[in-house]
């Protein structure tokens, strides 16, 4: 910051964390070199202290394993405020947008690297002095991060060198409405260790449909957030707890399409896809995704019109 003030001239800083990623706060799988570097300095939660997402069941190694996650999350808000305070102390605190953003949910069963709603509903949170009114919140628009690109190029601009995905959103910033913000397109390809299982999601206010082109009854899913206590303990229950084994069954080979209502159901419980009161928003759900697989050329066009017959 004082190179641009100096030169006089904008600056523009990203600045990334490895919070709350695994292996969390006091976690097993946690380092000893950063169990030593952290000291005293992030809060450790008790795991009665912290509320499980509804996704999730409330059993012991559970509670426990959302509490690590809690404490990973405090020392994340630790190192925004120290990045917040250093750019107070060098006087441009006053005339800086600052924006704040999640690119997936938790590391948990039901939500990172899957296209439920708690997979993909993630912070975006925006400071920017005079535009911005503090403390408020949009209820109405559907965002995405792709979106992201085109604002900060609206907001300076500038013009991008081509196409560019996504649209600015600077005039929700400014606090006007926006129309085509009413549903948002969400897609999952594979893991960080490189396995694939291509499903793609279309949510709006009220439902999420979700459609996993590798679900086929054999193939099963293996992500990062099964390597914790969660899924394991999950499994065990499952041994006398017919819903959790349900659960584990559903996570771990998935069915064809899926279809939540968020407004009954926000935790994505029940699988409506095949309810007769809710076909209407199942066919109108697909299509718009259909629509939008098609506009962006994604491969898995031919598999979704084939396996649903449209």
């Amino acid at each position: 910051i004082p190179k641009a003030q100096a030169a006089g001239k904008p600056f523009f800083l990203v600045a990334n964390s490895h919070d709350p990623h695994r292996p969390f706060l006091n976690s097993d799988a946690e380092p000893a070199p950063i169990k030593a570097m952290r000291g005293k300095a992030p809060r450790e939660f008790k795991p009665e202290e912290v509320p499980v997402p509804g996704f999730l069941h409330d059993i012991p190694d559970v509670r426990r394993e959302v509490a690590q996650y809690f404490g990973s999350v405090h020392r994340l808000d630790r190192t925004v405020g120290a990045v917040l305070k250093a750019l107070k102390d060098s006087g441009a605190a006053d005339h800086t947008l600052v924006l704040f953003a999640s690119d997936h949910g938790m590391a948990f069963p039901f939500a990172k690297t899957t296209c439920y709603r708690a997979g993909t509903r993630s912070p975006w949170i925006v400071r920017w002095p005079g535009v911005v009114k503090p403390g408020s919140v949009d209820r109405q628009h559907l965002l995405s991060n792709v979106d992201f690109m085109p604002t900060i190029l609206d907001i300076t601009d500038l013009k991008s060198s081509g196409a560019v995905d996504g649209r600015s959103f600077l005039q929700i910033l400014q606090g006007k409405p926006q129309e085509g913000r009413e549903q948002v397109y969400t897609l999952m390809n594979e893991t960080s260790a490189g396995n694939k299982y291509p499903s793609r999601g279309l949510a709006n206010k009220r439902y999420g449909y979700i459609f996993n082109a590798w679900a086929d009854g054999k193939t099963e899913f293996k992500n990062e957030s099964q390597a914790g206590l969660t899924f394991k303990a999950m499994r065990q229950a499952g041994a006398k707890d017919p819903r959790s084994a349900a659960r584990v069954e559903l996570f771990t080979h998935r069915v064809l399409e899926e279809l939540y209502d968020y407004e009954a159901d926000p935790h994505a419980l029940q699988n409506l896809a095949e309810a007769p009161a809710h076909q209407d928003a199942l066919k109108e759900l697909r299509a718009a995704l259909l629509k939008r697989m098609e506009a962006t050329g994604d491969p898995q066009v031919k598999t979704l019109k084939r396996l649903v017959k449209m």
